[in-house]
């Protein structure tokens, strides 16, 4: 195992994808000979020995191919090879080639502006004060400091500048130099000479399949590199022929089997769709407002979990993909029409294809479809999928365009299959989701992926019914009970006549908005350990106190003095309030500590270490006459300490830690050594043995040690607790039309649950809320005709902050519930999921949880906290809550 390679690997957090190619590039570069004018042939044999889909390097220096899916993370691997080209090799000078402009200019932000999100080498601690220096083809004519030892050389050029810069011109009927060719006066040479005569010349090749036409080809083998690294999604040369110098493959195929790196794509069409007689142009039309369905749909969910998550909010668009562009302009003039969705898309789509705007100015249209602050929901294109485009927010593709439906669907969902939070996939459905709507090719595309080797093959396949189709949703915010009554108070004295009193009423309103605004922050005061002590008179002019300084913040408020003198008379009364209206539910960050490894103690197995030392010898054969001879060689005996180089080899694995097993590592390698000693018939070539075998030697000490490998799951570490939060706000989707029910309400089929939001709540911190099931709609019955019951909340999803599964994850309660001397913690999962391992693992957090609530609450005259898992089917509207909580608080 490499060291450099395992740092690098940490240090940039690499998808196993680009650990492997970067472990593939160390071993590689390892035996070739990483110099100018090589032997290709034999070069070719080191790489095919390992790799034999290897079998031409295609140009005139070594040069090895990856194909890597899109979205996966083709620039990361790059940034991981130039560090370890420099960290290992030394390596200083590199050279980038990007295949359009947008890409271009990305590439520059990734590697030359560490203020930037997405820089390739944060986290490399070397790069810090030695920061690469990045050369641009709009750049190089000036560059002078090119000469300084230390620096690392980045060179990107765009392959259209590059080869354009690379031809010669005329100017008044004279030939000029091409322009990277003619004499800097900066470096005394041109810029080409320069860098064709670089000793460490590495090229990397952003998708390469756009560098094997003639022009570029040759071009790039003038610059003599002593290594290419060529980066593709698809492995093709211009003539559809495969690349011969693949070494690593991972395809989008296998990306999707593996459901970590891409969204979901899926094939809808509406369920029972038959074309019959439909012309294509209603077809088309019905397509394009089901896509518009499945888009609203998919734009309520991303602001649902934008708000519940506070993170930052995600705007989908549609892509819709026509014939030709007379074909672009009828679809683009169908939606900018009051008969479309009723005028709502007027305005919001746009047309990009080579009559409305040059190339460039395209791709920069298509990159700013990913800000908020763009209108633009729905794109309409002709057949220009091109690579850079690497867009995070196109959910919903309607391929218009009349031809092979498998190939037309594998073509078009590689735009979009990135995903938008840190290329992680979020656990919601339809987040992760990318739809093609294919109602008349619905039937083929089902045909096609048939074959195993299509990418079709990892789709899933979904009939949306027509209702679901028509059915409109908007985002609801669910405000906590003490907001929304602000909201109704405002509403009154938004009537009032008088101004003196209508102003003397808002300063009143103001006041207590103020306090409440507040209060959650003095919870983590010394003498505040329960909701009752903020009327501690010190607590009451400390919020005073911050809520006269809130006021004075800003422009200020014209009646500040009025809204304070409100607030110290209203203070005790909105305290009374307050805890009346919330559940007092302790404030930790609880959090899991690191999970622990550790090789046991143990002695070795002996049997096998029988080592012998080779003879080693000279081979001689003469020039002339091809005579061949034997010498025997005599080594100087300098081999080092045998148990230290056995040791070496072992802290290569990359899971052999030296500081946390060296007296492990001591004790097996003594034992190792002893072991070959013994055996040994000649003690003199023991060190020689040991000196030869050492990787063998190693080789076996480790797989005794991984025997003996315990991982030691992460508890949880004891938090800092405070005594009571803020109620959290909803959000969540609600039909347009009928989509509020009360609570009390029977639901049939009970599938429609969770359409509806409901009502009618008055023990419940919000007035209004969700349900995922019968049983939970069940059991807010309960809870609310319950008379041990005070009050019982649905915790918003950035509610708690608990989490597990190495702290990746972060557990969100179905209810919470207070009685008269418990707070419960409560979820309701289906009888068969009781004993999954997801759901114990979560029991584990929640019971953490409960445990450090319970020791603070008893401790400050407050309540305990209990958890409890219901089954769904032992919840109904005719048990009572004490029924549950004694049949299942003990199981």
């Amino acid at each position: 195992m490499n060291q450099t390679a395992n740092y690098i690997k940490q240090r940039l957090s690499l998808r196993e994808p680009l650990q492997d190619s970067l472990d593939i590039v160390a071993q590689l570069c390892q035996e070739l000979e990483l110099k100018k004018e090589v032997d290709l042939t034999v070069e070719l044999e080191k790489v095919k020995a390992h790799f034999p889909t290897c079998t031409d390097f295609e140009r005139d220096f070594v040069s090895i191919a990856f194909s890597i899916a899109t979205g996966v993370g083709k620039t990361r691997l790059m940034g991981a090879i130039v560090a370890y080209l420099y960290l290992q090799k030394g390596v200083k000078n590199f050279f980038i080639l990007a295949p359009n402009l947008t890409i271009y200019d990305k590439l520059i932000e990734d590697f030359g502006n560490p203020a930037y999100h997405k820089y390739v080498f944060n986290g490399i601690s070397e790069f810090v004060h030695n920061r690469p220096v990045v050369i641009t083809g709009d750049n190089y004519a000036q560059q002078g400091a090119l000469f300084s030892d230390s620096e690392i050389r980045i060179n990107i050029f765009n392959i259209a500048k590059f080869n354009s810069d690379n031809r010669g011109t005329k100017q008044g009927g004279v030939s000029l130099a091409p322009k990277i060719k003619r004499l800097s006066e900066y470096l005394g040479q041109s810029y080409w000479e320069y860098l064709s005569g670089l000793e460490d010349l590495v090229i990397l090749m952003d998708e390469a399949h756009r560098y094997h036409a003639d022009a570029s080809k040759n071009a790039i083998n003038e610059l003599k590199p002593i290594l290419g690294l060529e980066m593709t999604a698809t492995p093709f040369d211009e003539k559809g022929k495969q690349f011969k110098n693949i070494v690593f493959e991972y395809s989008l195929a296998q990306a999707l089997s593996d459901g970590k790196y891409v969204k979901n794509p899926a094939i809808a069409t509406r369920k029972n769709f038959q074309k019959g007689s439909l012309s294509d142009r209603e077809v088309e039309i019905i397509k394009l407002e089901d896509a518009i369905s499945i888009h609203q749909d998919t734009k309520n969910e991303l602001e649902i979990y934008s708000k519940n998550n506070e993170v930052k909010l995600v705007k989908p668009f549609i892509l819709v993909v026509c014939r030709d562009i007379s074909h672009a302009k009828e679809i683009y003039e169908l939606i900018n029409t009051d008969g479309f969705y009723d005028g709502q898309y007027k305005g919001k789509v746009l047309q990009i294809d080579s009559s409305t705007k040059k190339e460039e100015d395209i791709e920069q249209q298509f990159i700013s479809l990913e800000s908020p602050d763009n209108e633009i929901e729905i794109v309409i294109h002709v057949n220009m999928l091109k690579e850079g485009w690497d867009v995070t927010n196109l959910y919903t593709i309607v391929p218009l365009r009349a031809a092979n439906a498998g190939i037309l669907v594998e073509q078009t969902i590689g735009r979009g299959l990135r995903l938008p939070y840190e290329g992680k996939r979020t656990g919601v459905d339809k987040i992760d989701k990318l739809t093609v709507v294919a109602h008349e090719n619905f039937n083929a595309v089902i045909e096609a992926a048939q074959d195993p080797n299509s990418v079709l093959n990892k789709m899933s396949f979904v009939e949306i019914a027509e209702e679901d189709l028509s059915t409109k949703t908007v985002v609801v915010t669910s405000q906590p009970v003490m907001e929304q009554t602000f909201v109704k108070e405002q509403e009154k004295i938004n009537v009032i006549v008088n101004p003196q009193d209508k102003q003397k009423a808002q300063n009143n309103l103001d006041a207590k908005k103020a306090i409440i605004n507040v209060l959650p922050d003095f919870g983590s005061l010394p003498e505040v350990r329960r909701v009752e002590d903020l009327s501690k008179e010190e607590v009451k002019r400390k919020v005073i106190r911050q809520v006269e300084k809130n006021l004075s913040e800003g422009q200020g408020n014209l009646f500040a003095a009025e809204i304070v003198a409100e607030a110290k008379e209203v203070y005790d009364s909105m305290v009374t309030e307050y805890k009346k209206n919330i559940i007092e539910i302790p404030r930790m960050d609880l959090v899991q500590g690191e999970t622990r490894a550790e090789f046991k103690t143990f002695d070795l197995d002996i049997t096998g270490f029988n080592f012998q030392a080779l003879e080693q010898e000279i081979i001689r054969m003469g020039l002339k006459d091809k005579q061949v001879e034997t010498l025997k060689a005599k080594s100087s005996g300098s081999y080092g300490n045998p148990i230290k180089l056995i040791i070496a080899e072992l802290i290569d694995y990359p899971e052999i830690d030296y500081d946390e097993n060296a007296e492990l590592l001591y004790h097996l390698a003594t034992q190792a050594y002893e072991a070959i000693k013994a055996n040994i018939s000649n003690e003199e070539e023991l060190p020689s043995a040991i000196f030869q075998f050492k990787a063998a030697i190693a080789e076996k000490v480790y797989n005794q040690m991984k025997q003996h490998f315990q991982l030691h799951s992460a508890d949880y570490v004891a938090p800092r607790v405070f005594p009571f939060i803020r109620i959290e706000q909803w959000s969540f989707s609600s039909l347009v039309n009928a989509g509020y029910k009360d609570y009390r309400d029977i639901v049939s089929p009970t599938n429609m649950i969770p359409k509806y939001v409901f009502r009618g709540f008055e023990k419940a911190c919000h007035f209004e809320y969700k349900f995922d099931s019968k049983a939970e709609q069940d059991l807010a019955f309960v809870l609310e005709n319950e008379a041990t019951v005070i009050k019982w909340l649905r915790p918003a999803p950035n509610q708690f902050r608990i989490y597990w599964d190495n702290n990746s994850k972060r557990y969100e309660p179905d209810f919470i519930v207070e009685s008269e001397s418990t707070i419960y913690m409560l979820e309701v999962k289906r009888s068969d999921q009781t004993e999954e391992e997801s759901v114990l693992a979560k029991k584990v957090a929640a019971e953490r949880f409960c445990k450090y609530a319970s020791e603070y609450t008893v401790a400050n005259q407050g309540k305990e906290w209990k958890y409890l898992i219901l089954p769904h089917n032992e919840v109904n509207r005719t048990v009572s809550f004490s029924y549950l909580t004694s049949k299942f608080l003990n199981e």
